[in-house]
């Protein structure tokens, strides 16, 4: 059994039902554990709902978990588009400037998104501090959060 962060666990969770199709919260502990990731059955539920997973028919009958579409944001894109005022980037590290008391709200939905590149996110009052991995995607993380803004 390996440790692993929660946000490390979402990333691999997100990886697995991108790659197979998931049915059950059981078979997606099953997953984990042939990862070396040893999870409870509550610790699988918060997940899900956390990352905002949704279930989508499959052609053979039964549904699969997936990722939500940034389209299924509903009015969290418009509070984010409401709050954000400027984003930018540097290195590793995607800013976002948000009205004052807002940057708590914006982290959430950037949280929310799942995102494969963004590592973590930090807020205070008005800014949010994106943690991108590999650096290299900064640019395209911030010109996809812009999209949301601008969308």
């Amino acid at each position: 059994m390996i440790q692993i962060s929660k946000a490390q666990r979402r990333q691999l969770i997100l990886k697995i039902i991108s790659e197979k199709p998931i049915q059950t919260q059981q078979e997606l502990a099953e997953e984990l554990e042939k990862k070396g990731v040893v999870v409870t059955q509550a610790t699988i539920s918060r997940d899900i709902r956390e990352l905002g997973l949704v279930k989508e028919p499959l052609p053979t009958g039964g549904n699969r978990y997936r990722a939500p579409d940034r389209e299924e944001l509903g009015p969290r894109k418009r509070i984010f588009a409401d709050l954000v005022t400027e984003i930018d980037y540097s290195e590793n590290l995607v800013i976002v400037k948000t009205l004052p008391a807002g940057a708590q709200s914006v982290a959430s939905i950037i949280d929310s998104l799942s995102h494969q590149h963004i590592l973590a996110t930090l807020a205070g009052d008005d800014t949010v501090l994106a943690v991108v991995r590999p650096k290299e995607k900064a640019a395209a993380v911030a010109a996809e959060l812009t999209d949301l803004v601008n969308s």
